[in-house]
């Protein structure tokens, strides 16, 4: 398909990772009248859980919420490993014939909306060669995630050029690397670090994990023994629905008490700590944070890998700051000197705003940062485009589902009312912008300028909350007051 040959369809989803997968079938089962089609920039399928391919990749989240409503999870790990995890995403496109709606190499560029014509045109390079590709749709479906696949982030260090060794950073694993014998350290805090250092510590010489501060960090059991004995008495689904709604409200209790009661909370997640490791480690330096629990997203460590690993001394905890790296490894602020064979930087993501894709509205450019979000999805004054963005609280997948099956709510009443344009309209000037996660990890805090803003009430503001969103966007009414709706004349296509 060349700039010539234009192509149009109903709906557009960017991105084949586990929201836009999510989003065909859903679209698929709901709105089988549409026409779509799922651009890729990648050559693969899978998003999240093609890209990484570091050591012990695999899901803080259980699959009995980041999976599928419609889709049980059949696996006896409820906390799964990444290529599990990818062949359920595989099977579920390959089941519903969505596989061949998707067009790898094709990477979005910008979008733009004609209200004349009531469609947007979205402008896409394909390939290495990168060949233009345009294509017209009468609603955009975002869901390529909220950060760059193409570059993770990286401090600024010192002393790199003189470092002998080999520096890594987890979103870009070397096919084959072997640490056998090697001395390890892994700078970071988060998921990928305590992901990491277990799985390193199988065969490494020694792995330090090396931190600027503590994170709080919960042992959980890999498998649910709850859920699996729930499979073996009651149908797939219906065991699979329960154990999502167990899951569900355990973690919406764990958030609400964490908010509550910060302190008993953290006492709980400490006590936990201290009982793995016992009386012996320096918990108070190495565990405590100086934040609040869930200020910043809590780490889960399926059977307490992370603690077996430290008590087994294949691992190590060193909490300070990088002075430099020197020829052999890393100096520390404290004066002491890391000896490494290689250096990990799991020092996060780099957060990518709407995908990376420009938006236009009527030949002017949309400034995420100036618009609202509404419902967590939908943006003010930007026609026909939804976007899936996951809870920070809970699994990505319950937000994402619900964000899908509103969109084919929204395109269904659209159909049956003869309209061709949606458009959320804020009309409060007093509406007050504010970040739109509430949320302290640095990652977040480095982008949040660029994102869109909320509101301090609804429909502007992102609840994360999923019982709440579930009642507002299955049941609540589509035609709010807030979303305006009209038909164009001048467009053949319906939305």
């Amino acid at each position: 398909m060349s700039m010539q040959e234009e192509q149009h369809v109903d709906v557009l989803i960017v991105g084949a990772g586990l929201s836009g997968i999510g989003a065909a079938c859903h679209l698929q089962a709901s709105c089988p009248g549409r026409s779509y089609l799922i651009f890729e920039g990648r050559e693969r399928s899978g998003g999240t859980w093609d890209l990484f391919r570091y050591p012990g990749v695999r899901s803080d989240s259980d699959m009995y919420t980041l999976g599928y409503a419609f889709r049980p999870w059949t696996q006896p790990k409820s906390i799964a490993d990444g290529h599990t995890i990818l062949g359920y995403l595989r099977e579920t496109a390959a089941q519903h014939g969505v596989d061949a709606k998707i067009r790898f190499n094709h990477r979005v560029l910008r979008a733009s909306w004609s209200t004349p014509e009531a469609c947007w045109t979205v402008d896409a390079e394909h390939g290495r060669d990168r060949q233009p590709v345009r294509l017209r749709c009468n609603f955009l479906f975002l869901c390529s995630g909220y950060y760059r696949y193409d570059a993770g982030y990286t401090p600024e260090f010192a002393g790199t050029a003189a470092y002998t060794g080999r520096i890594v950073h987890p979103q870009h694993w070397p096919e084959g690397l072997d640490v056998s014998g090697q001395r390890v350290v892994v700078i970071g805090s988060g998921a990928t670090a305590v992901t990491l250092v277990p799985a390193l510590a199988k065969t490494a010489a020694h792995v330090t994990l090396l931190q600027r501060s503590p994170t709080y960090v919960v042992a959980r059991p890999a498998e649910d023994p709850i859920a699996n004995r729930l499979r073996r008495l009651l149908p797939a689904k219906l065991a699979y629905g329960l154990t999502r709604w167990k899951n569900v409200l355990l973690s919406m209790f764990f958030f609400k008490l964490a908010r509550s009661r910060p302190e008993r909370v953290k006492r709980l997640i400490l006590g936990g700590v201290r009982q793995a490791l016992g009386p012996g480690y320096d918990v108070a330096t190495h565990f405590t944070p100086r934040y609040k629990p869930w200020d910043q997203r809590v780490c889960v460590v399926p059977d307490g890998d992370l603690f077996a690993a430290l008590k087994a001394g294949t691992a190590s905890m060193v909490t300070d700051h990088v002075d430099t790296f020197t020829a052999r490894g890393i100096r520390l602020k404290s004066g002491r000197e890391l000896e490494a064979d290689l250096v990990v930087t799991a020092t996060g993501l780099e957060l990518q705003v709407l995908g990376g894709v420009q938006l236009g509205v009527d030949g002017i450019r949309v400034d995420p940062a100036s618009i609202f979000n509404y419902k967590g999805m939908m943006f003010s004054d930007v026609p026909n485009l939804a976007s899936s963005f996951g809870y920070t609280n809970a699994s990505w997948t319950l937000k994402s589902d619900l964000t899908a099956a509103y969109v084919c709510r929204l395109l269904n009443h659209m159909e049956r009312s003869g309209w061709t344009q949606c458009t959320p309209r804020n009309t409060d000037p007093a509406l007050k912008p504010q970040p739109w996660l509430d949320f302290t990890s640095g990652y977040v805090l480095r982008a949040m300028a660029r994102f869109p803003k909320q509101g301090a009430r609804s429909p502007w503001r992102a609840h994360q909350n999923y019982a709440r969103d579930l009642l507002s966007l299955r049941f609540g009414p589509v035609d709010d007051g807030v979303m305006k709706f009209s038909r164009n004349p001048l467009n053949t296509h319906t939305a």
